[in-house]
């Protein structure tokens, strides 16, 4: 049987508040699966304890009780997160390196060197859309260009798991657009994803699961499908009804005892409206 990707086991995190006799629980017997090869949406507002689960997940904190496991090892070894690439929510980059610059140090640190590196960078720098911008100073990108090439250092050593903390956050519609379809393009390629946002048109989108969090604990997980759907309710769209034929369906629906609870017509998204209006927009030098 394969070992999901990320396996969260009964996780309790408790803080101590400096300078008080108290204690804040931050992760309360927290259980979850991510699959290989899915893109998981781990939800929650401000304080419900994903930031502290993601770095139970990557190391970065000790849990009280429970464990993390990455592809069936445990969290707290080193070796399971070499099959990790991570993306902060605010990602610092050193200003004076430019972006080609940027991958290769981080692809020294992950032990790449040589043709395979110079390969690897031009491979991720298409990836993400940032051929033209290889030789620009970090220091003069936009938020959505941070977040792209802090992407794409997430991706250097090519990880089977990439965790995602806010990734959109702060960016511009068509940034925002661009980074949801770089995750769907990871997706394609087999690539497992583990995501936090408060965007959640966008995580309706991309995501395959969702765990819902509040004040520590999971309140709601499972197939975004199943999360959405509105069990007693059926929709039908039609395109070119005439009004003869919609009148009939209005009876029909009265005879058969049901209620027709609404009947309008369909609307776009005002993503989709703005990224239409735009596209053909001269883009600035950001």
């Amino acid at each position: 049987m394969t070992s999901p990707a990320v396996r969260i086991e009964n996780l309790t995190k408790i803080f101590p508040v400096p300078l008080r006799r108290q204690r804040v629980t931050a992760v309360r017997n927290l259980t979850f699966e991510v699959r290989p090869g899915e893109v998981y949406g781990l939800l929650g507002p401000n304080g419900s304890g994903k930031s502290t689960t993601l770095k139970i997940l990557l190391g970065l904190v000790t849990p009280n009780q429970g464990r993390a496991m990455i592809f069936g090892k445990d969290s707290r070894d080193y070796h399971s997160r070499a099959a990790v690439g991570f993306l902060p929510e605010n990602p610092y980059f050193y200003k004076f390196l430019t972006a080609a610059e940027t991958l290769r140090f981080y692809g020294n640190v992950c032990g790449l060197q040589g043709a395979t590196l110079n390969k690897r960078i031009d491979e991720l720098l298409s990836l993400v859309g940032l051929e033209d911008a290889r030789d620009r100073r970090i220091g003069g990108f936009s938020k959505g260009m941070l977040q792209r090439i802090g992407l794409a250092q997430a991706l250097v050593q090519d990880p089977l798991l990439i965790v995602l903390d806010e990734p959109t956050a702060g960016v511009d519609p068509a940034g925002s657009h661009q980074i949801r379809d770089l995750i769907l393009d990871l997706k394609k390629r087999g690539k497992t994803i583990l995501l936090t946002s408060h965007l959640l048109e966008q995580v309706q989108e991309i995501c395959d699961r969702v765990g819902i969090m509040a004040r520590g604990e999971m309140i709601r997980e499972g197939a975004l499908e199943d999360l959405v759907s509105v069990k007693n309710q059926t929709e039908f769209i039609i395109e070119n009804l005439s009004p003869e034929v919609r009148l009939q369906i209005e009876q029909l629906v009265q005879k058969s005892g049901s209620n027709l609870l609404s009947s309008r017509q369909p609307q776009r998204s005002l993503e989709s409206v703005f990224l239409e209006l735009t596209a053909t927009q001269p883009q600035g030098s950001k």
